[in-house]
């Protein structure tokens, strides 16, 4: 089964916290950040190479409006 990628920031949020049930905490998206910010890791070269190098960066975009938008509300 295979699921479309999300387009906007808001598909991207409801992907992560509402289908896959995956809070969205300041920790969580560091994690993903390191993760995601290092080509050498293995997930991240899967990720880029199953959903393409813009995608990668589009997320990339989305993980740190979350991280902001997080210190912001605190």
């Amino acid at each position: 089964m295979s699921f479309p990628l999300p387009a906007s920031y808001t598909e991207w949020q409801h992907c992560i916290t509402e289908i896959c049930g995956i809070p969205l905490t300041a920790d969580f998206i560091q994690q993903r950040l390191m993760a995601l910010d290092n080509q050498n890791d293995h997930m991240t070269r899967k990720f880029i190479e199953l959903s393409g190098h813009s995608h990668w960066q589009q997320t990339q975009t989305w993980f740190r409006r979350a991280l902001s938008e997080r210190q912001q509300a605190c």
